[in-house]
């Protein structure tokens, strides 16, 4: 136990240094909040991150707080994970490649009484960073273009406070509360003739949002649940400055001025799903997800935004915990997940899908496990405007479960 405290203090340590490192450099972080992170806790990512009916009894599911409410006593759970992630972009014309290293998620779990259960997660919830070089753009009304060099640094974090009860032995119901806050700037040359202007943002952003989750065991094998998230606004407060610099000198039209901006709305999430074990020790996970991002009223001024649907789907398989080879007790997994996406750029779907594979590695006899996924992903397509990302990606979940206040039988 001493051996996996300090490992997790390392751990810790490690990924606490890292966390303002971890960026995602996807050009559609430029949209919205930027590139929304998949921080699935355990051995979700291997299984297309799916897993809205699956109970939390021996890790933490960060899909449905319900799952806390079948969480075993005395049990206390522990999740922290990272990713490495091996992008290539590609439009009509040209194609590069970007490598980084993203810090995932931190969590832990612990009962409250017999039936229910509190988890803590910190984790990031978006990535708007991105980078534009010499893009030329015509001036509306006019023969003329002017070239655009942009960069765009920041991103949001989500703590999140979860609470799963059970009622009886079959309904679980749980709420989760996610404190979203962080900060994007946007820094911006629009270069005309022989003048250039530069206009410098920093926004700040800061909301809590809720979200409902309820689950039901139909028998031993077979469970389905759902959950809901709310609609919320995120506030946004922006200071900006502007520059501009000629053959004769610069000119500084605003420094650091505070003004409007529009806040930024989230729509009601709606996710159902089940959880089926077969005979064979083969378990079925299937969700299904829809984002009403219509009834926001929002737009974005490179896109609008339309209602979303995810589709989910994920098999694992692993044989009886009482067989006490080690290879026996490995559990592997395989799954497949489709976004249609939440933008519309020139009427064309910013979509995306992608497909993975992982092993879940047990440490000692204790639900502890190591859990490694590989996962290869589209998003986007090459057309006018659009780019196409293709990534490979392996994912790390270190999953410690600690067995507290139990007396000793032997002295």
């Amino acid at each position: 136990m001493k051996n996996k405290i300090a490992f997790l203090a390392l751990f810790l340590f490690i990924t606490t240094v890292s966390f303002s490192q971890s960026i995602s450099s996807s050009p559609y972080s430029l949209y919205g909040l930027g590139s929304l992170y998949d921080s699935d806790f355990g051995p979700i990512p291997g299984i297309g991150s799916s897993g809205i009916a699956l109970p939390s009894n021996r890790f933490i599911n960060n899909l449905n707080p319900a799952s806390l409410g079948f969480m075993d006593q005395n049990h206390f759970l522990f999740d922290i994970g990272g990713k490495a992630i091996l992008s290539s972009y590609e439009n009509n014309s040209k194609k590069e490649g970007r490598n980084n290293v993203q810090f995932s998620h931190i969590a832990l779990a612990f009962p409250v009484s017999k039936k229910s259960a509190f988890s803590l997660a910190l984790k990031p919830y978006s990535s708007s960073t991105f980078k534009i070089s010499n893009l030329s753009l015509p001036i509306q009304d006019s023969q003329e273009n002017y070239t655009l060099n942009a960069t765009g640094t920041g991103g949001l974090n989500d703590f999140d406070i979860s609470y799963g009860y059970k009622i009886g032995k079959k309904i679980a119901l749980g709420l989760s509360t996610s404190v979203l806050f962080g900060n994007t700037t946007d820094d911006r040359d629009y270069s005309i003739a022989n003048s250039v202007t530069n206009i410098y943002k920093k926004t700040n952003y800061n909301g809590v949002r809720a979200s409902l989750g309820g689950q039901f065991l139909v028998d031993s094998t077979f469970t389905l649940g759902m959950n809901l998230k709310s609609p919320t606004k995120i506030n946004a407060t922006k200071v900006q400055s502007v520059t501009s610099v000629f053959n004769s000198g610069s000119l500084a039209i605003e420094s650091e001025v505070a003004s409007d901006t529009d806040d930024y709305y989230m729509p009601l999430e709606i996710g159902v799903g089940l959880s089926k074990v077969f005979k064979n020790n083969l378990n079925l996970t299937l969700d299904y997800g829809k984002g009403l991002w219509n009834s926001t009223n929002q737009s974005d001024v490179y896109g609008k935004y339309v209602n979303q649907d995810k589709f989910a789907l994920g098999f694992s398989y692993s044989k009886p915990r009482d067989i006490r080879s080690y290879s026996d007790r490995i559990q592997y997994s395989t799954g497949f997940n489709y976004d249609t996406g939440y933008l519309e750029v020139d009427n064309k779907r910013i979509n995306a899908m992608s497909f993975s594979v992982g092993v879940s590695l047990p440490i000692d006899n204790t639900f502890s496990a190591l859990n490694i996924s590989y996962s290869f992903g589209q998003k986007g397509r090459i057309t006018d405007g659009l780019i196409k990302e293709n990534y490979h990606k392996l994912s790390l979940n270190l999953s410690l479960d600690g067995i507290w206040f139990v007396k000793r039988k032997f002295e």
